[in-house]
């Protein structure tokens, strides 16, 4: 392919060639091939236990994997100025999804978090997660250049102060909005993910330490007060902490997770060979990985961990040597969002953290989670690949390159 499309060829798709990531666009691939592979494996007893056919759950996936390839190729190819703008659409309608979804949206487990669209429904914070990192990143950095240049110049200070305490405004604004929104659904896995990924971006934007710390300090009391308010919270925390005494031949869905991964052991029992997909609800989902553990071993595990650590770390790696401030925080919390939910899917898997009711990105069932996780990951491959492509316009013309747009 390379050989049919040469490098002074300037089109959009020799562009897009020779300055994408190959690197993270194939593991992502890699995954969505794996997540094909163990859906067919682990979801057909799940359907067959609920009274669907056998493949419903396998079909399904494939329908929306067949939805979010096109999207993540086709974000890539984006400009920066381009996934700003996709962002905020993304953002508004989100929102407005958030709040349908409190009022007029099904209620799952408790959870108001889905809206019907026609043939299917959508989870509006997955979408809402990446839209906003990319637009609170250009407020964030619009901030920081606003505040140097009323420091640098004299005249037209007052304005850049002011330009500058507006995009900080904005940017906490839209964090509180959207947690405020998690918080009602409820959805407190989402929001300590989206927070842990906003004092990751403040952190690489060089806030001080006293400010993380008191962040810091509001998320452990909120934490505390869905503790209080929340049953459904309470009783995870509290299984977690102190698993209770069941009587005999009674389990959950962590006792079924962590026999799997023993029965699994080194290399697995082999596709069809499991029984956590039998018995655990959401085998498919949210405890895929521990199915995967119990059918396909270990080894299959750190492949899979392995190939999300080479995505999440070669993401931070090459954000971090970005020229444009904008694109270089953009890509790294967008980076620290998919590696987060990766981990604390696996986390729960493995009992270390408390049931968040979150996905496997790319692997795991899951509609919403494989279209924003393609969006996610499709406009940090475009923010990356528009430096590569500036970088090279400079060599070529021997000039200066502007990293604004």
């Amino acid at each position: 392919m390379s050989v049919l499309i040469s490098r002074r060829d300037s089109g959009a798709l020799a562009r897009w060639w020779y300055s994408v990531d190959w690197g993270v666009l194939g593991a992502v691939l890699l995954l969505m091939l794996l997540g094909i592979i163990f859906s067919l494996a682990a979801s057909p007893p799940v359907a067959e236990r609920i009274g669907l056919d056998g493949f419903h759950f396998f079909r399904r996936h494939l329908f929306y994997l067949g939805l979010a390839l096109p999207l993540f190729i086709g974000m890539t190819f984006l400009s920066g100025r381009q996934v700003r703008r996709v962002a905020l659409v993304v953002l508004g309608l989100g929102l407005a999804l958030m709040v349908v979804a409190l009022f007029s949206g099904g209620t799952i487990k408790g959870a108001r978090r889905w809206v019907q669209l026609g043939f299917m429904s959508i989870q509006p914070s997955e979408f809402v997660k990446p839209a906003f990192v990319v637009l609170a990143a250009w407020l964030l950095v619009q901030a920081r250049q606003a505040g140097q240049a009323g420091q640098a110049l004299f005249s037209g200070t007052a304005e850049a102060i002011m330009q500058q305490r507006m995009a900080a405004l904005m940017a906490w604004g839209m964090y509180v909005l959207i947690v405020g929104l998690l918080i009602k659904q409820p959805d407190l896995g989402q929001t300590m993910l989206i927070s842990a990924v906003w004092g990751g971006m403040l952190y690489l934007l060089g806030l001080r330490w006293r400010y993380i710390l008191m962040m810091g300090a509001g998320l452990v009391a909120l934490l505390g007060a869905a503790y209080v308010l929340f049953a459904h919270v309470r009783a995870r925390v509290d299984r977690f902490l102190n698993p209770p005494e069941l009587p005999p031949g009674a389990r959950d869905q962590i006792d079924f997770a962590m026999d799997a991964l023993r029965n699994g052991g080194l290399l697995g029992a082999g596709p069809g060979g499991g029984r956590a997909n039998r018995y655990l609800p959401d085998a498919h989902t949210d405890f895929l990985f521990a199915a995967i553990g119990e059918e396909f071993g270990w080894v299959a595990l750190m492949v899979i961990l392995m190939v999300v650590a080479f995505v999440a770390l070669r993401l931070l790696f090459r954000a971090l040597h970005l020229h444009d401030p904008f694109r270089r925080l953009a890509v790294s919390g967008l980076a620290m969002l998919f590696g987060l939910q990766a981990f604390i899917n696996m986390g729960v898997n493995v009992h270390v953290l408390p049931a968040k009711g979150m996905t496997l990105p790319f692997v795991s069932y899951g509609g919403s989670s494989l279209l924003a996780m393609a969006l996610t990951l499709g406009m940090a491959l475009a923010l990356l690949r528009q430096d590569v492509e500036r970088q090279r316009s400079g060599r070529a013309t021997g000039g200066v390159v502007w990293s604004g747009a």
